[in-house]
């Protein structure tokens, strides 16, 4: 038995975010939003996905935004995806920390962190 991949990451989300939802994740990180299974609907939140990433945000009554665990997206082109985030008024924190890697941190409309990084060209 072991572990074969990673099915979808859950964040968090209050009570009625949806369309907030909708807006950054589908709108501005262009996932495309999945049908959930209509018990699960029932309770609120939103699914999205894009090829094998996952993100479920689902509905917590007392929600706190998670500001150190988080997921982190590899992106082609990520400085254009953080300028485009930038100019749409997303506060973006580049960081260079990580060796190989260009990367930044944003947050989503509920005060998740987000990380969207791309391994830097070689040389």
């Amino acid at each position: 038995m072991k572990i074969s991949t990673l099915h979808h990451v859950q964040l968090a989300m209050p009570k009625g975010g949806e369309d907030a939802a909708r807006a950054f994740y589908g709108g501005l990180l262009g996932l495309s939003e999945a049908s959930k299974p209509p018990i699960l609907a029932a309770r609120g939140g939103v699914w999205f996905e894009r090829g094998e990433v996952r993100v479920h945000l689902g509905v917590e009554q007392d929600f706190r935004p998670a500001r150190k665990a988080h997921p982190a997206f590899q992106v082609q082109g990520v400085a254009d995806l953080l300028a485009h985030l930038a100019a749409k008024g997303v506060a973006v924190t580049r960081d260079d920390n990580l060796p190989g890697f260009i990367r930044g941190y944003v947050k989503d409309p509920f005060g998740n962190r987000i990380e969207l990084l791309e391994p830097a060209p070689a040389g």
